[in-house]
C-alpha cells in the first residue's frame, strides 16, 4: 500500500543539530563547575529527550537539584543558540518537497521539547511541509511509546499499513514497531549503529532516496 503518512524524527534525521546540542550540554556542565565532555559522548546521549540527555551528561550520582538546575540552564542556552550551527541534512528539503507534491501527509515526532522543535522547523522554513509537529512534552509518554504515532494516524486519517516512521536510531524503530507501522532508518544520523539491535524495514543513505522508495511511479 502506498504511504499516506510519513512521520519524521528531527535530530539526526532532518537536521544535523549535534554541535549545538553538545555546546549547550557543555555550557550547562560549566555552569555547575564541571569540565567539558567530548562532543562524541554527548552525541551518543541524544534521542530520549532533554531531561534524559542532561541526566546522562551529569552521571548517575548527580544530585537531583543539580540535574534540575542543569536542565533549566541547558534549555535556556539551547533556545538562544539552537541554530548557530544546525543545518538540514543533504536532500531533506528536496525530499520533503517531492513528498508534498505527491500528496503524502507529513509530521514530525521528536523527543525534543515541542516549542523548540516547532521553532526550529519554522526558522528552517519547513513549517509548511508538516501537518503537525509533536515533541517529547506533547504527550504523556515519549518515544518509543506509540502514543505519538497513534495520535497522528488518527488525526491524519491514515491506516497502519500506509504509515511510515523515519528516524536515525533504534528508539524510532522501536516506536514504529510498538505502533505497528513501517520503519525507515537513515544511515547518516546520530545512532545508526542501534539499527543492529532494532532493524528497520529499509534504510536510506541520504534523504534524496526516500521519495524513490515510497512514492508510486
Amino acid at each position: 500500500m502506498p504511504i499516506q503518512l510519513a512521520i519524521f524524527d528531527l535530530d539526526g534525521t532532518l537536521i544535523d543539530s549535534k554541535l549545538d546540542l553538545a555546546h549547550a550540554v557543555n555550557a550547562a556542565r560549566a555552569d555547575l563547575g564541571l569540565p567539558s565532555m567530548q562532543n562524541a559522548t554527548v552525541y551518543s546521549y541524544v534521542g530520549d529527550g532533554a531531561p534524559m540527555l542532561i541526566r546522562r551528561a551529569l552521571g548517575p550520582d548527580a544530585p537531583e537539584d543539580e540535574v534540575k538546575r542543569a536542565l533549566a540552564f541547558f534549555l535556556e542556552y539551547y533556545r538562544e543558540h539552537m541554530l548557530d550551527n544546525t543545518v538540514l541534512y543533504l536532500g531533506v528539503r528536496e525530499a520533503l518537497d517531492a513528498l508534498l507534491r505527491a500528496g503524502v501527509t507529513m509530521a514530525v515526532l521528536t523527543n525534543k521539547p515541542v516549542r523548540i522543535s516547532q521553532e526550529i522547523v519554522d526558522r528552517l522554513d519547513l513549517g509548511g511541509h508538516f501537518r503537525h509537529v509533536y515533541g517529547g512534552n506533547s504527550f504523556e509518554f515519549k518515544k518509543p511509546h506509540p502514543i505519538g504515532i497513534d495520535t497522528l494516524r488518527e488525526q491524519c486519517g491514515a491506516n497502519r499499513e500506509a504509515t511510515l516512521m523515519v528516524g536515525d536510531s533504534g528508539v524510532d524503530i522501536q516506536t514504529a514497531r510498538n505502533a505497528r507501522v513501517q520503519a525507515c532508518g537513515v544511515t547518516y544520523g546520530f545512532q545508526p549503529e542501534t539499527f543492529a539491535q532494532h532493524p528497520p524495514d529499509f534504510t536510506v543513505d541520504t534523504m534524496h532516496d526516500l521519495p524513490k522508495r515510497i512514492i508510486e511511479t
